[in-house]
């Protein structure tokens, strides 16, 4: 029995392991990183971009979901 259940956990974990890389368009470029400005913005720790940065993330046409910020800092 708990080898049944341990198999069950480990099987709802790979599926939803899954469904994740699915909805987040990992699998849909060839590299994590678009270059590496986008490797050093991503790995400087959380910080609120600047105006000047996502000016920076259009024209390099970084990818990821869309997160909104307030800059009327």
């Amino acid at each position: 029995m708990k080898k049944f259940l341990l198999l069950l956990i480990i099987t709802f974990f790979i599926s939803g392991c899954g469904t994740m890389a699915k909805e987040s368009e990992f699998w849909e470029h060839d590299s994590m990183y678009r270059d590496f400005d986008h490797l050093k913005f991503s790995w400087s720790g959380h910080k609120s971009p600047s105006g000047e940065e996502l000016k920076s993330e259009k024209v390099k046409e970084w990818w990821g979901k869309e997160v909104f910020t307030v800059t009327d800092k």
